[in-house]
């Protein structure tokens, strides 16, 4: 399946669109945050220890990562709804518009790692340049299939699949026992 950076970078872009984008979560409509409560939320998305950059999350830079969600978003949701022509259209933009580029750096005596944006790139350039190209991969790597949108009724969160049989319908736990749950109501008389 995926590499475990390639499985990290993915992460990271369904813990953005989730957290930054609106729509409906668990059931309930989600209001994706603005102003400081973006930051807060972006924080909450990429723990610190996952970022190779310098984290300086003003709004301006927040609302970068925002919009960058927005598009990922409509990846995912191409490639659930069978376009995935769309997905790649989507993907080559936020390729070339994050000026995303793989290179490898080292920081002291630590192992050479794979980044794909600049030393010099801000946080939210760079996680965008590094989340595009993690998308880029799978789409472009057979595995766009794994990308999804939860199925639930009233949940459209992302996720991706990482079971064995390619067979995930749900973004969690909740929304498919919830799933379940109405489905067993429903066939009682």
């Amino acid at each position: 399946m995926f590499d475990s950076h390639v499985a990290v970078l993915l992460h990271q872009a369904v813990s953005l669109v989730n957290a930054l984008t609106d729509g409906h979560a668990r059931g309930r409509p989600y209001v994706a945050p603005h102003g400081a409560e973006r930051a807060e939320a972006i924080d909450a998305a990429i723990p610190r220890t996952a970022a190779s950059l310098p984290r300086a999350l003003d709004t301006e830079q927040a609302a970068y990562l925002a919009g960058t969600a927005q598009r990922m978003r409509d990846v995912f949701e191409a490639m659930q709804d069978g376009r995935p022509d769309d997905a790649a259209e989507t993907v080559n933009a936020l390729l070339r518009d994050t000026g995303a580029r793989p290179r490898l750096d080292r920081t002291g005596a630590e192992p050479w790692q794979l980044h794909f944006h600049g030393a010099n790139d801000s946080f939210a350039a760079g996680c965008s340049a590094s989340c595009a190209t993690a998308l880029a991969l799978a789409v472009g790597g057979g595995l766009a299939g794994r990308l999804g949108v939860c199925r639930a009724e009233r949940c459209d969160r992302v996720y991706v699949d990482t079971s064995r049989n390619a067979a995930r319908q749900f973004c969690s736990t909740a929304c498919q026992n919830r799933t379940k749950a109405a489905v067993f109501r429903a066939r009682r008389p």
